[in-house]
C-alpha cells in the first residue's frame, strides 16, 4: 500500500468506527448498560471515578484552576432519576493560556460514572461546590 493510501485508509478510520457506534435513534452513548431503573445507588466511589476520567478526558490534566465539585444529587435527565455531580474547573489549553471555567455534570448509572454532560449550566442550578484540590493536584 502507497504511503498516500494508507494515510487515507487511517483518516477514515475514526469516522468508520463512530458511525458504527453511532444510534439510529440519537441516542447518546454511555458507559454503562442504563436499563432504566429508577431507583439508583449513591455513587460511593465518585471522587475517584471523576479523577480517573479526567485524567484521560483531559489533553493536559497538569495545571488545572478553580476546580470545585458538588456531592451528587438526584435530577431527571433524559427522563429518568440519577445521580449526577457537578464540577467546574478551567483546564490549560495548548498555547498554556486557560478558558473561563465551565459547569460539567458528570451522570451516573447504577452508582458508577456512566457520561459526561458539557455546558451543564441548567442540571446543576443550586448545586453547592467545594474545592476539589485532587483534580488540581492531577499529573500524567
Amino acid at each position: 500500500m502507497r504511503r498516500s493510501a494508507k494515510f487515507a485508509a487511517m483518516m477514515l478510520l475514526p469516522v468508520l468506527l463512530s458511525a458504527c457506534a453511532a444510534s439510529d435513534d440519537g441516542k447518546s452513548i454511555t458507559y454503562t448498560d442504563d436499563r432504566g431503573v429508577s431507583s439508583q445507588p449513591f455513587p460511593k466511589n465518585y471522587r475517584a471515578e471523576v479523577l480517573a476520567f479526567f485524567k484521560t478526558y483531559l489533553n493536559n490534566p497538569v495545571g488545572v484552576r478553580d476546580a470545585v465539585m458538588a456531592e451528587p444529587v438526584e435530577r431527571v435527565v433524559g427522563g429518568r432519576l440519577r445521580y449526577l455531580a457537578c464540577l467546574r474547573f478551567s483546564a490549560r489549553e495548548p498555547d498554556g493560556g486557560y478558558r473561563e471555567p465551565r459547569e460539567r455534570a458528570i451522570l451516573f448509572v447504577d452508582g458508577r460514572l456512566d457520561r459526561i454532560i458539557e455546558n451543564a449550566v441548567e442540571p446543576c442550578a443550586g448545586v453547592a461546590y467545594a474545592p476539589f484540590l485532587e483534580l488540581e493536584k492531577m499529573t500524567r
